[in-house]
């Protein structure tokens, strides 16, 4: 894109039916769309918006948006090509001329200029009205940030938890709601995953029979795809489909005489990569092809392949497929268990694309919500982590890390301190970038929640709008202070409400990062925080009762812990015993424990001194406060349970009664405080479709936190009758 120079020239503070001038290059996507969103800002306050043609720009104009060859058209005391030095791809910069009068916004690219123009809106929301903001200049922090979007069709995990997306997903006016609320915090890429996307998209030349679909079917879908990836283009939005790896559709299989996975024959290979080019060549607004290792490259059957057997595969097939279309694209490579840095490294070397490729690393693996400071990848397999994906320094591809959420789907969470932390932690020359998302969740349909007066909106993304809001505004500028979070509580819900409310969140949402700090995870079904869960049904050295995914007192205990900042339980114990101190490096569960009831008592408070004014958002504020108060009491719940987990096992080490009774008097807390979670769940949300939880018996396919109050019982049993030694 050639540079830009976007000009924002707003005399004195607006007035109601105050008419704004604009001129701009109206064959700018990115531009146009921001200006359409600006007239609509406006509107609201009684203001219009009249656009002039570039050629008529004068010195008059309330807004110019310009090209570096528009400059002649400038009244030259205004701005010359260096006035735009220091702004990076997508920055901005407010600057000030004619005494302060006047606005000037620079980017070099239409993209920034964009942004530039959606945070003018913003400040217009908040004044209700337009006041000339302070002059700064604002550079991406991250190249890449990026949404991970699990399709529901040929999905990875599938369960209820999928299908019911179908038609959702299908519908333009989601993805318009869905990618307005990408432009707005400032993510730049949807990435979208399923196992095999090509028979949704394209009729293979040479193998017509791998499409289900007819021709007017198909017609169908190619004109979803292309809307879809016009739609994010006009937003400055990049578009990847990933593809798991060898995969075919069950229709190529029974046509072809092929398996559905792990096929190393030759014509699957050919098929791959041929659709692999077909799909470049078709879609001219796709910006990139991704593809991952490992689950059906020899993983769960007899067919026999090494990390470079793995990577010599995607070598001929997308790789090549990339190589040989029409036209440039990105190439997005996962890395997984199954993989090998050498050989990854080898593959993009010798693929020598014209841009650096995207590696993408999952973040203490499915549950990145936990401890900022990396602990596990994916590619963990040796008991310590691979630094050849970023020793030596890669020059042709950089690394974006992988924050995957599989621990909180139903409630609302927002911690700004803690993203701040984990990109200014994992900040490295070597990274570029953060996906976002989930697996076993799709935020399209909002099916938990119960239809009530309470239920503001329409689709799950909006209910978890502050999730999105500051991951994409904190990844975009880590700089980003509190007070845009905070406005944006007070524009839903009414003057002064913000900052108490960010700051209830704040202390509420720590308590899925530390449960998931705490208790070490790896895939997907081995934690679920939200719900006090470990789904994965196993019992590693026999210490606990797996009938049910629920975290027993028992497994609370003998688990080990993800941060190794952490002690155990059994390992502070033991201190405790010998009377010795820990380390004072070590965060003992007793102190985890005193935080989390100090945090969650703190968030209490605040939640109780709210006074909400008679013309505040009361529906939509009404449930807000209900989904922290109900962190707040799992919160307080996983403080006790830890306490009683210490005593129960001083107990069985020592034989000290009076720690048996203390387990006792601190598991019936605990019955209380999941009563109060239970409380503020039961009326508001249905029994949940969970993709964990699906292995389970019957009262546990759909998850609801009353549905396991019989476990909640049951701990209190298990304490009751152990005995000294076991």
């Amino acid at each position: 894109m050639k540079p830009l120079i976007i000009f924002l020239l707003l005399g004195l503070p607006l007035h109601v039916h105050a008419q704004v001038t604009i001129t701009y290059d109206t064959t700018s996507a990115p531009i146009v769309y921001a200006t359409n969103k600006l007239e609509a800002a406006l509107s609201k306050y009684g203001q219009s918006l009249r656009t002039n043609p570039i050629q008529e720009n004068t010195q008059l104009v309330d807004i110019s948006i310009l090209l570096p060859e528009n400059i002649p058209f400038l009244h030259s005391t205004l701005v010359d090509e260096d006035g735009f030095q220091g702004i990076r791809t997508e920055g901005f910069s407010y600057k000030h001329i004619n005494q302060g009068k006047n606005l000037l916004i620079l980017a070099t690219e239409a993209i920034g200029a964009m942004y530039g123009v959606l945070e003018l809106i913003e400040l217009i929301q908040l004044n209700g009205m337009y006041n000339i903001p302070v002059e700064k200049l604002v550079n991406p922090s991250l190249e890449y940030r990026i949404i991970k979007f699990n399709l529901p069709w040929s999905p990875y995990r599938e369960s209820a938890a999928t299908q019911i997306h179908m038609e959702t997903c299908r519908d333009l006016k989601f993805w318009e709601r869905f990618l307005d609320m990408m432009a707005e915090n400032r993510f730049n890429v949807l990435s979208l995953w399923n196992t095999h996307p090509f028979p949704y998209m394209i009729r293979p030349s040479n193998f017509p029979k791998a499409t289900p679909f007819s021709d007017q079917e198909l017609a169908e879908w190619r004109m979803f795809w292309k809307s879809l990836f016009c739609l994010a283009k006009e937003r400055g939005i990049q578009t990847f489909m990933v593809n798991w790896n060898i995969v075919v559709s069950p229709e190529f299989a029974a046509a072809y005489k092929t398996k559905e996975y792990n096929d190393l024959s030759d014509q699957v290979k050919q098929y791959t990569q041929e659709s692999v080019t077909q799909i470049i060549n078709e879609y001219e607004d796709l910006t990139g092809i991704g593809v991952t290792l490992a689950d059906w490259m020899g993983n769960f059957d007899a067919v026999e392949m090494d990390p470079q057997k793995r990577e010599d595969w995607i070598e001929d097939t997308f790789v090549a497929g990339i190589r040989n279309a029409n036209r440039p694209v990105k190439f997005l490579h996962r890395s997984v268990l199954a993989g090998d840095p050498m050989a990854m490294r080898g593959v993009i070397d010798r693929a020598n694309l014209p841009d650096p490729a995207l590696v993408e690393i999952k973040f203490n693996w499915s549950h990145g919500h936990s401890t900022p400071n990396l602990s596990i990848t994916h590619d963990y397999h040796t008991g310590e982590l691979d630094d050849r994906f970023w020793t030596p320094t890669p020059t042709n591809y950089k690394i974006q890390w992988m924050v995957r959420n599989e621990d909180f789907f139903i409630l609302r969470w927002g911690d700004p301190d803690f993203i701040r932390q984990h990109i200014n932690t994992n900040y490295h020359d070597y990274v570029n970038g953060y996906f976002i998302g989930s697996e076993g969740y799709i935020p399209a349909v909002d099916y938990s929640h119960k239809a009530s007066p309470a239920k503001s909106w329409q689709y799950a993304f909006e209910k978890q709008w502050l999730f999105y809001k500051t991951w994409g505004r904190l990844l975009y500028d880590r700089k980003t202070p509190d007070q845009v979070f905070e406005t944006a509580f007070d524009t839903r819900y009414g003057k002064d409400l913000g900052a108490p409310l960010l700051a209830a969140y704040k202390l509420a949402s720590k308590m899925p990062l530390r449960l998931a700090s705490f208790h070490r995870s790896t895939w997907d079904y081995t934690l679920y925080s939200e719900g006090f869960c470990a789904p994965e049904p196993s019992s590693p050295d026999g210490y606990f009762d797996r009938s049910s995914p629920f975290i027993s007192i028992d497994e609370l205990i003998h688990h080990e812990t993800l941060d190794t900042q952490w002690l155990s339980i059994p390992d502070f114990v033991e201190y405790l015993l010998l009377k010795k101190d820990p380390p004072p490096d070590k965060i003992t569960p007793l102190q985890l424990a005193n935080r989390s009831e100090e945090d969650s008592r703190d968030a209490l408070d605040i939640v109780n001194s709210l006074s909400p004014s008679s013309d505040s958002n009361l529906s939509g504020l009404i449930s807000e406060l209900d989904d922290i108060q109900t962190w707040i009491y799992l919160g307080i719940y996983f403080a006790d349970k830890i306490k009683a987990g210490i005593a129960l096992e001083l107990f069985r080490k020592s034989g000290d009664t009076s720690q048996k009774l203390k387990a006792i008097e601190l598991l019936q807390n605990c019955i209380t405080h999941w009563d109060r979670v239970v409380a503020f769940t039961k009326d508001r949300y249905k029994p949940t479709p969970h993709v964990s939880t699906q292995h389970y018996g019957k009262e546990y396919q759909a998850f609801s936190w009353e549905s396991l109050t019989p476990q909640v019982l049951k701990d209190l049993e298990i304490v009751k009758t152990a005995t000294f030694g076991k």
